[in-house]
């Protein structure tokens, strides 16, 4: 059994070779995980090239759904991107929040790092930043954004409580966040885990449904809502290398699984968005 260490330090050098590989080679290899077979293409990913303010560029092929469809995010919000790779989710928070908003990336591979902040330089973009650094130890202060989201990257951290930990911390009181990520439903069958823990893991491993939503309930959150979830179907021709003809058939018509879902929750609090340039200070003489 690997430790915490270990497993990041697999992440973020199968990452770093993502970062070189091209959105239909990631897309076609969850993670650059695997061989591809040659129906995994999107199996997981959802589609961005309708959503205002994508940017090809720093598509990568590697989420499960798009939080930031969901994230309820507005103009001069500060939102958070978790595992921001090259700035596709960022750049489609930019144009929600507005140029007088303000977007944060958090990666811990520099080489997605290098590429996201290569992405914003040329399309000009001043109010969006990249910080390295883990998930789970933000390099953010406390009480920061008004939204967070992050699109498949919780199911690759080891310690996902610590990291929904970070999340809470980093909200503003009356701030929410808007996740997508995989986990599993009942228990798959044992030839199974090992491949599917490589394609809806993506390393690290997804954990059961129930036992995600209950980190985020434990850690104080409100308005616990699935926005949205789909089947991550596994092509039959992976499934055959494990299951026999009849198992492959209770298994697709069964209701254990892998789910990509995505999930919006509140941290309490009331939520101001008052800044220094309008409130009423004393020595304005407004009050």
């Amino acid at each position: 059994m690997k430790n915490e260490q270990e497993l990041k330090n697999i992440v973020k050098e199968r990452y770093s070779r993502i970062a070189e590989q091209g959105k239909a080679e990631n897309a076609s290899s969850c993670c650059g995980a695997t061989t591809p077979s040659n129906k995994v293409y999107n199996i997981m990913m959802d589609d961005y090239s309708e959503t205002s303010g994508y940017v090809e560029d720093a598509d990568l092929g590697l989420g499960c759904g798009l939080p930031t469809q969901f994230a309820k995010i507005q103009k001069g919000d500060t939102v958070i991107d978790l595992g921001s790779g090259a700035g596709n989710d960022c750049f489609v928070a930019r144009h929600e929040t507005g140029s007088e908003g303000k977007v944060i990336g958090i990666d811990f591979t520099p080489i997605m790092i290098e590429k996201a902040r290569q992405n914003a330089e040329k399309l000009g973009f001043n109010n969006v930043e990249f910080r390295e650094g883990d998930i789970d130890d933000m390099p953010v202060s406390s009480n920061t954004a008004d939204v967070v989201v992050s699109n498949c990257v919780l199911n690759l951290v080891p310690n996902k409580e610590k990291v929904i930990g970070e999340i809470h911390r980093v909200l503003k009181p009356g701030g929410h966040f808007s996740v997508s990520d995989i986990v599993l439903v009942g228990q798959l069958p044992n030839a199974l885990k090992e491949d599917a823990e490589m394609y809806a893991g993506c390393v690290a491993g997804a954990i059961q449904k129930s036992e995600y939503l209950t980190l985020i309930r434990n850690q104080g959150f409100q308005n616990i809502t699935v926005q949205k979830e789909k089947p991550i179907v596994i092509p039959d021709d992976i499934l055959a290398k494990y299951l026999s003809d009849d198992e492959v058939k209770t298994f697709n018509q069964g209701a254990t699984g892998i789910f990509s879902i995505t999930v919006f929750a509140e941290k309490l609090g009331v939520k101001s968005k008052v800044s220094l340039s309008n409130a009423c200070l004393p020595s304005s003489g407004c009050c």
